[in-house]
């Protein structure tokens, strides 16, 4: 299911269109599951860059979907991942940067967000410079997101609730990770490989790689 409107930062909605005027960029992250079209929001300028400058490169092509969560997320981007050894422990790897946090947009099902360590040690909540995940997340209640509202202090619209409500998300990472993009085309694929057997990890037994390229 395409998503309605597209996210701009400080939890409003740019209805339909991204950056108010600004050249849309898209990516395609192929993998056996299918294809995933994603588009990258112009409102997070430097996780916006930093992904076309990495997937021109090539820097994803062969590396895994490392880490998988059903009701979740669907992670990957470590280069550690690339040719990994079987139940070689993933997610720590990265190009050697990080970014500075671009914090404001929902994490609806089909968001694309940048992973990043925890707050413990990263009060800053920068992020990984290559390691994403996709939101699966399932459909969120309006109790739920009202609680949501007052534990982080923040008000979502009546179309974000509406995306929440019957698209699905995951509200309780909204504030805490960059989103930068959204899945436009190819939200079964997220389904499919969210619930592929794992290990105690959550690694997929069976490697998932990948291929992206700027369209």
């Amino acid at each position: 299911m395409k998503q309605l409107l597209n996210v701009c930062l400080g939890l409003c909605l740019c209805a339909l269109i991204s950056s108010c005027g600004n050249q849309n960029s898209y990516v395609l992250i192929e993998t056996e599951y299918g294809n995933m079209k994603v588009l990258l929001y112009n409102e997070t300028p430097i996780h916006k860059e930093n992904f076309l400058k990495l997937a021109g490169e090539g820097f994803y092509d062969g590396l895994l979907f490392h880490r998988v969560m059903r009701g979740f997320m669907i992670q990957g981007g470590d280069p550690n991942s690339r040719d990994a050894a079987p139940g070689r422990s993933l997610g720590n790897g990265g190009p050697g940067y990080e970014l500075t946090a671009e914090i404001g947009s929902p994490h609806f099902k089909g968001s694309l967000a940048a992973a990043r360590t925890p707050d413990a040690g990263n009060p800053e909540k920068k992020s990984s410079g290559s390691q994403f995940y996709v939101v699966q997340g399932n459909k969120v209640s309006d109790q739920r997101l009202d609680q949501f509202e007052r534990m982080k202090g923040i008000k979502y619209t009546e179309a974000q609730r509406a995306l929440y409500k019957e698209v699905g998300g995951r509200p309780d990472l909204d504030m805490e990770y960059t989103v930068f993009g959204e899945v436009v085309e190819g939200l079964e694929v997220i389904d499919k490989i969210a619930v592929v057997e794992g290990d105690r990890a959550n690694r997929p037994v069976k490697d998932i790689k990948m291929k992206i390229r700027v369209l």
